[in-house]
């Protein structure tokens, strides 16, 4: 057990040490350059996250910097400890709230710390796997060795994904309805269709992996078994057929069961999963505020700037994003700052507080929860 701890925990000090010892360049005019851009990928643009577009130049106009340098040029005063404390318990409400949600969706057959454990090894898991992945495969697996029958750790799983896009599919309209688009964009792709074309593409693909999951479950539930009983039809995975067949009929069970469910418990779950991410996106909003001074337009402009961000992550081939959140931070939240270097040192705050947590944890508490299955 001690074993699959340490390798968990090296596996997440790599990815951390890596992260803060990355190389980027910035831009400077006091003539301290040593490095010279060439463009090399040809995009008409200075890419300060690819060593490869810069050559060494007395004369240079750019200067490689550490994250790890940069973190340290960052001013520590009481106000900024304030915020960072509050980002903190912000995202400590994102798990509480996942927590709650899980409880209500299992009738607190889970208890608290069943519930921690399952959210905290479904993080990890969404940690380690690409943004389009989410971890929802292990989350079903957790909850089967957690007593949970599978068709209704199947049915859980759907209605968490349903809430989750239900929630984001229906505040993107009024995000766009009272903030102009140019706004929610970095400035250099307000007038590039391709970036909307991607954004509005994930938007619709999410809005039909919503109406899907609400008929799978509510309307047709026999198309989830019917799916299942196709996939596993195939010679390759015939052996998993009487499984899968029983798989989709505990769905159908399940679906039965959700649709007794009163409104009272719909709305409960549902407000469950909007302060999750509420608490979510206001750790970037309690980050920002602790290095800079917003007024609440400001704070508005952040919050709907993050939908725009978090859909870049889900569609991100990466473990959980990685370099992509990141870049894709400080090209949302450029306008706020003039500084480069205060930008890359808050995304890193930001990935140290939402994500590099859930490594360590998840490191920790795998192999003793796998001993305690087995």
């Amino acid at each position: 057990m001690w074993l699959g701890v340490l390798i968990g925990f090296s596996v997440a000090l790599w990815m951390l040490y890596t992260n803060v010892t990355a190389v980027r360049f910035i831009e400077v005019t006091d003539g301290s350059g040593t490095y010279e851009w060439f463009d090399v990928n040809q995009n008409n643009r200075v890419d300060l996250h690819l060593p490869e577009e810069f050559v060494f130049s007395e004369r240079g106009a750019y200067r490689q910097q550490k994250i790890s340098d940069t973190l340290q040029h960052i001013h520590w005063t009481f106000y900024s400890v304030f915020w960072i404390l509050l980002a903190i318990i912000f995202a400590v409400g994102r798990d509480f709230f996942y927590m709650v949600r899980i409880r209500l969706l299992t009738h607190k057959v889970l208890s608290w710390r069943s519930s921690f454990n399952v959210i905290m090894l479904w993080e990890f898991a969404s940690a380690l796997s690409p943004g389009v992945m989410s971890g929802a495969a292990v989350a079903m697996f957790i909850l089967k060795h957690e007593k949970i029958a599978l068709g209704r750790s199947t049915a859980i799983v759907f209605v968490t994904a349903m809430m989750d896009n239900f929630f984001y599919i229906l505040i993107i309209p009024f995000v766009f309805a009272f903030i102009d688009h140019s706004l929610l964009f970095p400035s250099e792709m307000t007038s590039s269709d391709g970036v909307k074309w991607v954004f509005w593409t994930g938007y619709l693909i999410y809005l039909f992996l919503a109406v899907f999951l609400f008929i799978s479950l509510f309307v047709f539930p026999q198309l989830a078994g019917w799916l299942l009983r196709t996939i596993f039809s195939i010679p390759v995975l015939g052996r998993f057929k009487n499984g899968a067949v029983k798989t989709g009929k505990d769905i159908e069970l399940a679906s039965s069961e959700l649709k007794r469910e009163p409104l009272s418990f719909w709305l409960k779950t549902f407000a469950a999963t909007c302060c999750s991410w509420t608490c979510r996106y206001l750790v970037i909003n309690a980050l920002l505020q602790a290095f800079l001074h917003l007024n609440f337009f400001d704070h508005v402009i952040i919050y709907g700037k993050q939908f725009v961000l978090w859909l870049f992550m889900r569609m991100s081939p990466t473990p959980g994003g990685s370099g992509i959140a990141e870049y894709a931070f400080g090209e949302l939240l450029a306008p706020f700052s003039q500084s480069a270097l205060l930008l890359v040192g808050l995304a890193i705050l930001w990935r140290l507080i939402s994500y590099f947590p859930y490594l360590f944890i998840g490191a920790f508490i795998l192999p003793r929860w796998l001993k305690k299955q087995r």
